[in-house]
């Protein structure tokens, strides 16, 4: 069977020249894919392995480079942080028809619902979201030079060129003026650090950013998708974290239709608790985490505009995108009230 984005008799070639003891490649089948990054199983006679290649079609040079999601996980495989096992690099677009990678299979699934998580206990679903801050405290913890990362990224001026950029995302794709945008802009502006941390960050950190193996000790298994990771302030990550969260009892929140509801499960600790714990397991002091938040919102709010203009312009597969541009003054709005807090 032909999957896309594969020429499998390449493939098998190229393995049996590169990764001899994975055995002949048996199948190829898709996991995920779309917008972002195609993900394969490979299932070879020896082990299961991992692909990673860029979406089909013309991407921007910059974008989707296979050869920094491999550098990432390479650099982190000796940490703390739970990464997929690097396997081989094939930088040939002649093989597949893209650079790729290969990194070894891990158990675990992505969760982004209650339904998907089951019905543990409250006990285990808290020890869940407690662990989750313990790995985003583990990579801000990574000494990034020390594990060949030191040229990764320009932290000096992180958050003033995230700001830079997704304003001119905003540009790019929005589908009208809003003036309580062009407010935050101005005030997330006025509030930008003067200083910050460096440190290694992930860039798109959520619960379904990482692998969960179900069952008794829900157990974090890897950190995956490092496509958007560089060096940068780690409250950002945390900020965007908390974005994604969904509090019980937050009814807005609900409205807007990204990350799911698994953060309402009962024993999930909330935003609060969430953050409480990062500060206590880091060390590093939040004090100032609602700009940040309120920077995620933004970010999110951008994010989101891109996708309501795909959707008007008739470019987006499935059902309920036409709501989802009602989530984009409402991000905003939240953006602003984290700011009005003291």
């Amino acid at each position: 069977m032909t999957v896309p984005g594969i020429d499998q008799p390449s493939l098998v070639a190229w393995m049996g020249r590169n990764v001899p003891d994975a055995g002949e490649p048996l199948s190829v089948s898709l996991i995920s894919g779309g917008r972002s990054n195609l993900t394969y199983l490979v299932e070879a006679r020896d082990r299961r392995l991992v692909l990673r290649r860029p979406p089909l079609g013309h991407v921007l040079p910059t974008a989707h480079d296979m050869r920094r999601e491999w550098r990432v996980i390479s650099a982190l495989a000796p940490t703390p942080v739970p990464v997929p096992s690097p396997v081989a690099f094939c930088g040939d677009e002649s093989v597949i028809g893209a650079p790729f990678y290969l990194m070894g299979y891990v158990e675990g699934a992505a969760v982004r619902t209650r339904e998907e998580l089951g019905s543990p206990s409250p006990e285990r679903t808290r020890r869940l979201s407690e662990r989750l801050a313990e790995v985003l405290a583990a990579i801000h913890a990574v000494d990034y030079r020390e594990v060949g990362l030191g040229d990764f990224g320009r932290p000096e001026g992180y958050m003033a060129r995230q700001l830079d950029r997704w304003g001119q995302q905003w540009e790019r794709s929005k589908t009208a003026d809003l003036p309580e945008y062009d407010r935050l802009v101005e005030r997330l502006r006025e509030r930008l650090p003067a200083s910050s941390d460096s440190t290694l960050v992930h860039g798109d950190y959520r619960l379904d950013n990482t692998l969960i193996k179900l069952g008794d000790s829900l157990e974090i298994t890897a950190v995956v998708d490092w496509e958007m990771s560089t060096l940068g302030d780690p409250l950002a990550d945390l900020g965007l974290t908390l974005t994604y969260w969904h509090d019980r009892g937050d009814s807005e929140r609900a409205g807007i239709p990204v990350a799911g509801d698994v953060t309402v499960a009962p024993g999930f600790l909330n935003s609060v608790e969430f953050a409480a714990h990062y500060a206590k397991v880091s060390g590093r002091d939040i004090s100032d985490l609602g700009f940040y938040v309120a920077f995620g919102n933004f970010k999110l709010a951008v994010i989101v505009e891109g996708i309501h203009a795909r959707f008007r312009q008739g470019k987006t597969v499935g059902e309920g995108f036409d709501r989802i541009g009602s989530a984009v003054p409402t991000l905003i709005s939240r953006a602003h009230r984290m700011l009005d807090q003291p």
